[in-house]
């Protein structure tokens, strides 16, 4: 009898997380996931009831301990797990830095009790600031606000166990994720999740400013299997920038979506474009893009109903939800 393989899932039942476990199930893992549930759903891993090897554990990342029985014998980890958006982060930075810097350390040191072969840590390129583009990864770090200041700081504890305790890490800093499952509660963030609830409820497109500002959109199955092809190589100590490489503008998804739009402020520390270069991991990983934007958006169109419950945002509301991220940042966006 062959034993499969076990891989650990930081925030599995998340966003991008869950589709890494989709992966991992198409690879005959077996895949234990840890989701504190505050923005992952069970709904995410509900397909796999009754098929795929799959089990939840419902902690924070904070309460995982050296000798952690949920690493036991794990090949992989995957850390996604973390709190996101910048609105709250600038509101909140003491919880963020303890989530995203403390929570992972915790995975760092459960990893290095159990002897994994390899650890991937999900970086954000939120790190790099306002950046020249295309971006590479020897860009200069400068983060705008504590959510990619505490992503980046988790990234250098990831390096720090790589070189003190010979913990074998790949980071990856994901451009800007897209996809099915994403976040459908809390605060005002993605612009993906905002559109769709609009769409659903018959009200304009917010567009920040003339909507001409360009992401590079990534399709979330796409990251997962970057993701993967970061824990099999034998490379380690490496990062890794990931995106499509073509990056998308507001509009182009507006027109995709159709609808009605209003525009309001552009917000200050905001990149007009991002843009990964990737040529890293395309030279070293082999990793290459498989949907493209247009079929990504079908995927989200065919499924929105998924966002049926999410927050509806429109421009007050905006408004008051980032009066401190502008509050705060103005006078530093010259």
């Amino acid at each position: 009898m062959t034993t499969k393989p076990v891989a650990v899932v930081t925030g599995g039942a998340g966003f991008i997380g869950s589709h890494m476990v989709d992966v991992l199930i198409a690879r005959n893992y077996s895949v234990r996931v840890i989701d504190n549930l505050v923005g992952g759903r069970e709904l995410n891993l509900a397909h796999h009831a009754d098929g795929g090897d799959v089990t939840l554990e419902t902690r924070d990342i904070r309460a995982l301990k050296e000798n952690d029985s949920l690493f036991t014998d794990a090949k992989y980890v995957f850390h996604f797990a973390g709190i996101g958006d910048i609105v709250p982060s600038i509101e909140h930075p003491t919880e963020y830095m303890s989530a995203n810097v403390q929570g992972t350390v915790h995975v760092l040191e459960a990893a290095r009790s159990a002897g994994v072969e390899k650890l991937v840590y999900a970086a954000s390129s939120s790190c790099y600031g306002l950046a020249e583009t295309p971006t590479r990864e020897d860009h200069p770090i400068q983060p705008e606000y504590p959510y990619g200041l505490s992503k980046y700081q988790g990234e250098m504890a990831a390096f720090h166990w790589h070189r003190v305790y010979n913990l074998p890490v790949n980071v990856i800093r994901i451009f800007n994720a897209y996809g099915t499952r994403s976040r459908t509660s809390g605060a005002y963030g993605a612009v993906f999740g905002v559109f769709l609830k609009q769409k659903l409820a018959g009200k304009p497109f917010t567009v920040v400013g003339d909507g001409t500002q360009s992401r590079d959109f990534l399709f979330a199955s796409d990251v997962a299997e970057a993701f993967l092809l970061a824990a099999e190589t034998e490379r380690t100590g490496r990062i890794y920038n990931l995106g499509a490489g073509n990056p998308q503008s507001v509009n182009r998804l507006v027109e995709l979506l159709g609808g009605e739009v209003v525009n309001i402020p552009k917000r200050p520390g905001e990149p007009d474009c991002t843009w990964a270069d990737i040529t890293r991991i395309t030279t070293e990983l082999g990793w290459r893009q498989k949907v493209s934007f247009e079929e990504g958006v079908g995927r989200i169109m065919d499924n929105i109903d998924y966002w049926s419950e999410a927050p509806l945002w429109e421009p007050n509301t905006i408004a008051d939800a980032t009066k401190t991220w502008f509050d705060l940042l103005s006078d530093k966006d010259d």
